[in-house]
């Protein structure tokens, strides 16, 4: 993997639109950071909407579980395309769109674009049918990241532009395009980077477990807590563990619904997962504004 250090640097995952489901306030965030010399990284989702077009083009989508209870879509060939249509062109350049019309340089980029995020394919997948059985099948077009090339993110920060980072992949060997999740392409990002936080903004306050949010866990703790944690936030559990395992000092998980998102997770309201050797769960003080 490449690797270059990196100061005072977030990466932040958000959904499939910075307007939609996430506080508009958000772009104030980013305007903040930039100004206190924050690198920020922005990856996004769009699940949802890649289902949408995909049925308007008349592709049924498919979703499947692991033995974990782990939920994805099934990417056959054409799928990856529709993904990355609407991923790469649609979704993240309605976002560049967004940030450029309040003036943040901004600039969108799948991870086929100079090489940025390199994965292997995966050949198989082991899942449970519908009859309860674990079974094999093809791997179709999805991907497990192995490589970050940091240097274009450092060459991209020195220019002032926030990339904005759809969750496709280039696959080792071929090219081919492939399905990567986006928490996880914020984790191995955020890793890659040495990152002060990897911040991955949701729906709810943070993981709720016995009603309340969960407020601080070491990394150790989050895994011992996954057979509990419900579908959808376990895939963000088991990502933000990994940026942490990776190399970012913190994650945070968060909601992206409340104002100033962005600087309320660095300020730990939400979860705050840190190494489990670690004992500080404060942020750096020069991210978070007094």
């Amino acid at each position: 993997m490449i690797e270059e250090s990196s100061t005072k640097s977030i990466v932040c995952k958000i959904g499939g639109s910075i307007i939609e489901g996430v506080d508009p306030s958000i772009v104030d965030d980013i305007k903040s950071l930039g100004a206190r010399g924050v690198r920020t990284v922005l990856v996004h989702g769009g699940g949802d909407q890649v289902t949408e077009y995909a049925e308007k083009l008349g592709k049924k989508q498919r979703f499947i579980t692991s033995p974990e209870g782990i939920k994805s879509r099934y990417t056959d060939k054409e799928t990856a395309e529709i993904f990355t249509m609407v991923m790469n062109g649609l979704l993240s350049k309605k976002i560049v769109q967004t940030l450029l019309a309040n003036g943040i340089n901004a600039i969108s980029l799948s991870g086929l674009d100079g090489s940025l995020l390199m994965a292997e394919r995966k050949q198989r997948l082991v899942i449970i049918d519908e009859r309860g059985r674990k079974v094999a099948i093809e791997g179709g077009y999805t991907g497990k990241i192995s490589a970050v090339n940091t240097k274009l993110l450092s060459n991209l920060f020195d220019l002032s532009i926030v990339p904005v980072i759809s969750p496709v992949a280039a696959e080792n060997g071929n090219w081919n395009l492939l399905n990567i999740d986006g928490d996880r392409a914020c984790s191995h990002i955020a890793g890659a980077l040495k990152a002060d936080a990897s911040i991955f903004l949701t729906d709810t306050e943070g993981l709720i477990l016995d009603g309340s949010v969960v407020k601080n866990l070491t990394t150790e703790e989050a895994k011992k807590a996954l057979s509990s944690i419900g579908p959808g936030m376990d895939k963000k559990v088991i990502a933000a563990v990994e940026a942490v395992e990776m190399g970012s000092r913190k994650s945070v998980i968060s909601s992206g619904l409340r104002k100033n998102p962005i600087q309320k997770a660095l300020n730990n309201e939400g979860t705050v997962i840190i190494r489990s050797d670690e004992l500080d769960y404060s942020v750096e003080p020069q991210l978070a504004q007094r």
